[in-house]
């Protein structure tokens, strides 16, 4: 079963916004089993959405569109619809009442005719009630065909992928199961891996697909495979994996989450060991915080993050020496060990991470050199810290400095 997803706006095109849709509908079709042929990303307007429809009708099952639908003037991919499917636009009372509703409990202004024509759809759609928003999801079928529009805000669009649209495809259609897993590997690169595992990887079954997935200081290694018989898929995957394992022990940290994360695996250890974290950072700015606290549940493990950015800081609030700074600079191993043990106690944790680098284009308050950056792991029986040069772009020295960081705590809580 294959799937296109269109993205529908200009500002998708000119950089404004980032297309964040398509990831979240490709994940979520690919755990029920249907595989994404293209995605595309078009202008509002009514000649390209048309070209783009009928292009996707000829190549795959199911075409899903986000975008688009709000009340402005600007907003075309509705009428555009209702156009390819030869339809007109009609009131619908449930979507009208739902707007309604809305207005009442969360807007003061008054409901304008503008906001109540949301509730036109085209006469041959089934309306998908969005509870969060005004404008309606859309689910229209053509021959053997799905069209699913829905609106472009990520949470309205992710609701109703989340409690409409999965639920009916999944009854409409019965779709292979697909498994990915993947392993995460630290201090190998790509070119060395491969060549590593190469009698393993030539020997993998021919429905099981590997792919490379280097990214700043990690490498990801994805098994994928599909078939009606999950049991036996999973089997096999196991297999593959209990063989590459002992090929890449030194380097291997465990199995990615299904979001994709390593900060999950993390918090899902310290969380089933009952372990606690804080952090204390410099050169990253609150980078390594931010991986933890953008998932849900991060207080059952998450003590608290400092951001200890001036040299003043982390003598006023870290405690940092200012002997030690003045004999080893802000940049260096003394001062990263003194940030995670002060963190540590600050917050009374388990464990702590602590980084201070100098992440360019200019030296600041020390003279280490652009890229330099230490990391420190404190936990309950010592504390100890590594020195990296991540280069000369600030942004991939912070992003490396980030993953570095939860690779050696990784390790770290993973050794008891």
């Amino acid at each position: 079963m294959l799937a296109e997803i269109i993205t529908i706006g200009d500002e998708l095109l000119i950089g404004q916004v980032v297309d964040t849709n398509s990831a979240f509908i490709a994940k979520q079709l690919n755990k029920i089993g249907v595989s994404i042929y293209q995605i595309t990303s078009i202008q509002d307007d009514k000649a390209h959405i048309l070209k783009a429809l009928s292009d996707a009708e000829k190549r795959v099952d199911i075409i899903i569109c986000t975008g688009g639908l709000g009340p402005t003037k600007d907003d075309i991919t509705k009428k555009t619809i209702a156009q390819y499917f030869n339809d007109i636009l009609v009131k619908d009372e449930s979507v009208l009442q739902n707007i309604e509703t809305i207005w009442k409990q969360h807007v003061r202004t008054e409901l304008l005719q503008v906001n109540k024509d949301q509730a036109l759809i085209p006469s041959k759609s089934k309306p998908l009630m969005n509870k969060l928003g005004t404008a309606p999801g859309m689910w229209l079928e053509k021959g053997d065909k799905v069209f699913i529009s829905l609106p472009g805000v990520p949470y309205e669009m992710e609701a109703l992928i989340e409690y409409q649209v999965i639920p009916q495809l999944k009854d409409k259609y019965n779709c292979p199961f697909i498994l990915h897993k993947t392993l995460l590997v630290y201090g190998i690169g790509e070119s060395a891996l491969a060549a590593r595992i190469e009698s393993w990887e030539d020997a993998l079954p021919k429905h099981i697909k590997l792919a490379y997935l280097p990214n700043l200081g990690k490498m990801r290694l994805r098994l994928s495979t599909k078939g009606f018989d999950e049991a036996k898929l999973r089997q096999e995957v196991q297999d593959q994996i209990d063989k590459v394992i002992p090929l890449i022990k030194e380097e291997y940290a465990g199995l990615e989450d299904e979001d994709g994360s390593v900060e999950v695996v993390i918090a899902k250890q310290l969380t089933k060991v009952a372990r606690t974290l804080a952090i204390a950072e410099s050169c990253t700015g609150g980078a390594v915080a931010e991986r933890f606290t953008s998932h849900s549940g991060a207080s059952a493990f998450f003590k608290g993050g400092i951001v200890t950015y001036a040299t003043e800081s982390k003598t006023n609030i870290l405690k940092v020496t200012k002997a030690d700074i003045e004999a080893h600079s802000v940049v260096s191993a003394q001062v990263a060990e003194a940030m995670a043990k002060n963190a540590q106690q600050l917050f009374q944790s388990d464990y702590a991470i602590a980084t201070t680098g100098n992440a360019g284009p200019t030296k600041g308050d020390s003279d280490a050199e652009v890229g330099t950056v230490f990391i420190a792991i404190a936990t309950k029986t010592g504390v100890y810290s590594e020195v990296f040069n991540f280069g000369n772009s600030r942004i991939k020295v912070i992003n490396k400095a980030v993953n570095k960081a939860l690779e050696m705590l990784l390790k770290e809580i993973f050794k008891n």
